[in-house]
């Protein structure tokens, strides 16, 4: 796997799209693949809470008949916390504050998602 380009490819979006602080990939089990996060958040730990976040939305939205999961945002009083599923094998947190634009997020965040999950297809 190209750590060296996801890293760039991390980099770029928190570059190309204000607000964004911190970012992680991690596989859908939680386990961290890489990270670009400040001190005050702990890559590990938040890869195993997305991956859980993910995991019942997953299950809401087969539940409630809306298709394949692309992805759940948490928002709280400081800003959000968005997750995408990086094709069936990976996921991709984006955290950012409150000026962070959420809709342009997702518009702007897809070309880099796919990039991301060819990458991580080279490493299989």
């Amino acid at each position: 796997m190209d750590h060296e380009a996801l890293a760039n490819e991390m980099k770029g979006l928190r570059d190309q799209i204000p607000g964004i602080t911190d970012t992680v990939i991690a596989a859908v089990d939680g386990m961290l693949i890489a990270a670009d996060t400040d001190a005050d958040i702990e890559p590990n730990g938040l890869a195993a809470l997305a991956a859980a976040s993910m995991g019942i939305a997953q299950r809401t939205a087969a539940a409630t008949g809306r298709g394949p999961l692309r992805r759940t945002v948490t928002c709280g009083s400081k800003g959000c916390a968005a997750v995408y599923a990086v094709g069936d094998t990976a996921l991709m947190v984006i955290v950012g504050d409150e000026g962070l634009a959420v809709e342009h997020l997702h518009l702007e965040s897809q070309p880099m998602l796919k990039r991301i999950g060819a990458i991580l297809s080279e490493g299989n």
